[in-house]
């Protein structure tokens, strides 16, 4: 059930807007993971074994035929700056050619590319990711980069793509655990080293708490709440929008197959923190089992950032070349296979592409995307209001 003021808000917002619509693309973080918590497992890793960013035969299926304009390609930290260099500027040039391969492909098919470090605003060990890693910026950790390596970083991967205007850059997958001021001052830091790049593509900035939209204005694991502070990033070409996670089941985890949180009662807050400092917010994963109670919630939440115009995208959690039966999200952990166009389960029978995306989420993909320049909080108007590469 929806609350009285999530109803009133989904309903009094008329000139909503959303310019980008997709999936994320999961496994250029894969293959790190150790039981045993050693560090260095699977780095820096065999492509198309360990890790694989997209395939790229599937661009026609879901540009041509799901007409989806949005594609969120995670990587790992760890892979692109080895730990024998440190995060910084200095890249391991190979897995950097291998990203680099996805993202053009994605781009010169005319879609956007977010760029996703996957790392929960950590570096130096992703053996149990999201729980292993120094935090970044952690002076009192004598392992932990710093917040200035972390701009460096930015500031090069942001100078290799400024060039190309269907770009998107995504500061970082769902910090937490962390002080929120800490994110404030990592997430301005790589801002401020995108901006000195020369490039002006849109940035979007995680909060804490998973950057949960359902906890924005509360405190969450203990941290102040993300409200507090996010308001407070300052991009000299105002271009940057807040990036935001929520997920459907009872703990907000994207593990569980029942769907029964109301994302519009959930996203109330962060919605009305948005309107009062007149930011906007792309939601970048969120997702939902094969059911009907989750067809149900799923197509409740995309309807509700298509009716506030602070929301101006969304990609589903999520696709990937070497899922397998495997799940991304939202299934007790059965092999129900993943969004990735030809999934199959366990059991042989249609995956997850058929039977949420296909069937729930293709539907919903808003007409009128954006097709053409730079990636812009403005959509479409970016470039008339003096964005372009």
């Amino acid at each position: 059930m929806l609350s009285m003021k999530a109803t009133l808000l989904f309903a009094a917002s008329a000139a909503a807007k959303i310019y980008y619509a997709g999936v994320a693309e999961s496994g250029g973080e894969f293959g790190v993971y150790s039981a045993d918590a050693v560090n260095g497992t699977g780095l820096p890793g065999r492509f198309g074994v360990d890790y694989a960013f997209l395939n790229a035969s599937t661009l026609d299926i879901w540009v041509d035929q799901n007409k989806i304009n949005t594609f969120r390609v995670a990587f790992l930290l760890e892979r692109m700056c080895p730990l024998a260099y440190g995060l910084g500027a200095r890249f391991n040039e190979t897995y950097f050619g291998y990203y680099n391969d996805a993202i053009e492909a994605i781009t010169n098919k005319g879609a956007y590319a977010i760029l996703d470090p996957h790392n929960y605003m950590r570096y130096n060990d992703p053996s149990q990711q999201p729980a292993t890693g120094s935090v970044i910026g952690n002076t009192t950790d004598p392992a932990a980069a710093t917040t200035a390596q972390f701009q460096k970083f930015w500031q090069e991967l942001a100078g290799r793509y400024k060039k190309n205007p269907n770009v998107i850059f995504g500061i970082m997958n769902e910090p937490h655990d962390m002080p929120t001021s800490l994110v404030l001052q990592n997430d301005q830091a790589a801002i401020t080293g995108i901006r000195a790049s020369g490039a002006k593509q849109l940035i979007i900035a995680p909060g804490n708490g998973y950057t949960g939209g359902h906890v924005w204005n509360t405190t969450s694991q203990g941290d102040a709440p993300s409200a507090d502070y996010l308001y407070k990033l300052h991009d000299p070409i105002n271009n940057t929008a807040i990036d935001i996670h929520e997920y459907l089941d009872y703990d907000f985890s994207g593990t569980h197959s029942v769907c029964n949180q109301s994302f519009a009662s959930n996203m109330y807050g962060v919605t009305e923190w948005l309107r009062t400092y007149q930011l906007k917010a792309m939601v970048t994963e969120f997702g939902g089992d094969n059911n009907t109670m989750c067809d149900q919630y799923l197509t409740q939440a995309v309807e509700y950032m298509a009716a506030n115009p602070e929301y101006i995208g969304w990609t589903a959690w999520a696709a990937g070349p070497i899922w397998g039966t495997q799940s991304p999200c939202c299934t007790d952990s059965r092999a129900l296979g993943s969004l990735e166009p030809g999934s199959r389960a366990s059991d042989g029978t249609p995956g997850l592409y058929y039977t949420v995306w296909e069937k729930v989420l293709e539907k919903l993909v808003p007409k009128g995307l954006q097709q053409s320049g730079i990636s812009s909080i403005h959509g479409p108007a970016g470039a008339a209001t003096g964005y372009s590469v």
